[in-house]
């Protein structure tokens, strides 16, 4: 197989296994199946920072590459990232690319991925796009990109009730071999930024820290993490 373009590296660890769909069960499911390609080839996900977009879309990149399939991923708000990022990458069977938003209005951006939708569906290859708003609402100047965007069903990503953030934690910090009392638990929900993103960024913050000093991660060496002294 020819080498693929910019294959950016995906993260060893994430997949679909880790991540709890609350009220996203049904974005998830057309994900899975996009990555099995068992549904639709073109897919937009979009919704706010913290609700796991770049995760799903890696995960998907890792479940088609499980299943056989060339696969690439590409953040496109990476520092200093170049046009000629996109040439070629219709030889990937399936292509994910992360944070659309981050290109919006760049009229030659716009007619590169323009091209790239046209190069993909007469490939017959699979695309997931994701963005940080509706596709209706992103600034584009390219109104045939837009339309582009719309060849497949859009999903919205909703981030988890207190709940769901609760439970996230647990199972998140059990797979890593962590126990997290209760009162731990409840000062995190507190205290700390109730979203997806920011509790597992947390999680990895009291995971280095605990191997770092050889402690459990109890209520005293969470509340030093986030410089509290109450």
């Amino acid at each position: 197989m020819q080498q693929l373009p910019l294959a950016i590296q995906l993260t060893p660890e994430g997949g679909f296994d880790d991540y709890l769909p609350g009220p996203n069960a049904e974005a998830v499911s057309a994900i899975t199946a996009w990555a099995s390609a068992s549904g639709q080839a073109f897919l937009y996900l979009f919704g706010p920072s913290g609700t796991g977009k770049s995760h799903l879309l890696q995960a998907a990149c890792k479940a088609a590459k499980a299943g056989g399939a060339s696969a690439c991923y590409l953040p496109l708000g990476l520092p200093g990232l170049d046009l000629s990022a996109l040439e070629g990458m219709e030889r990937a069977q399936v292509v994910a690319l992360d944070d659309i938003q981050a290109l919006a209005g760049d009229i030659d951006w716009e007619r590169g991925l323009f091209n790239l939708y046209n190069r993909l569906r007469e490939t017959e290859r699979r695309l997931l796009v994701s963005g940080d708003r509706p596709a209706a609402e992103l600034p584009l100047r390219l109104p045939d990109l837009r339309s582009r965007l719309g060849w497949g069903p859009g999903y919205r990503l909703r981030p988890l009730d207190e709940v769901g953030c609760e439970r996230l934690l647990r199972e998140s910090a059990a797979r890593r071999g962590l126990v997290l009392e209760a009162e731990s638990l409840a000062y995190i929900m507190r205290r700390c930024e109730r979203d997806a993103g920011s509790l597992l960024r947390l999680l990895d913050r009291i995971d280095r820290e605990s191997l770092q000093k050889k402690r459990r991660p109890t209520l005293w060496l969470i509340r030093q993490l986030q410089g509290s002294a109450d």
